[in-house]
């Protein structure tokens, strides 16, 4: 199971591409699927999904094309992602209450919940200013690594 689906994997490639190029006056939704390697119809949709959020604007024209619409501080990886999967939830037993009859008395719920709260406070303060500065470099992880840090 993915937590992020390949549709988001890409927006937020789409969105780090602005970024680096944030003093640019804007970059063609052609250009950004290009360099992405994201096919132009899916940029085009992911693109306009995040204008809708503010996320970022358009500019018409000769020179056209889509750049950040709010300062790389103010773009978590939390507001990227939810303008195109929505809300990140572990199990549904997090957000409804009546999807489990167990509910009120259920042990691996509280544990999950705890999960789903470090990784909400993950996603929300990650910015795009701290991803273009390096702030969180990439270290690989194997499965069993995540798996045993996970809760």
């Amino acid at each position: 199971m993915d937590v992020l689906r390949r549709n988001t994997d890409y927006a937020l490639r789409l969105m780090i591409n602005l970024a680096v190029k944030a003093d640019t006056d804007s970059v063609p939704t052609r250009t950004l699927a290009k360099e992405e390697h994201v096919s132009y119809q899916l940029a085009c949709k992911l693109m306009q999904r995040l204008h809708r959020e503010g996320l970022v604007c358009s500019c018409m024209g000769p020179r056209g094309g889509f750049r950040l619409g709010r300062a790389l501080s103010q773009i978590t990886l939390s507001q990227i992602i939810e303008a195109i999967q929505g809300p990140i939830s572990l199990n549904r037993c997090l957000t409804k209450r009546r999807s489990c009859p167990r509910w009120d008395y259920c042990p691996v719920r509280d544990g999950l919940y705890r999960l789903q709260e470090q990784m909400d406070e993950y996603f929300e303060n990650i910015t795009l200013a701290d991803l273009t500065a390096g702030k969180h470099p990439r270290k690989k992880v194997t499965r069993r690594k995540a798996a045993m840090g996970a809760l």
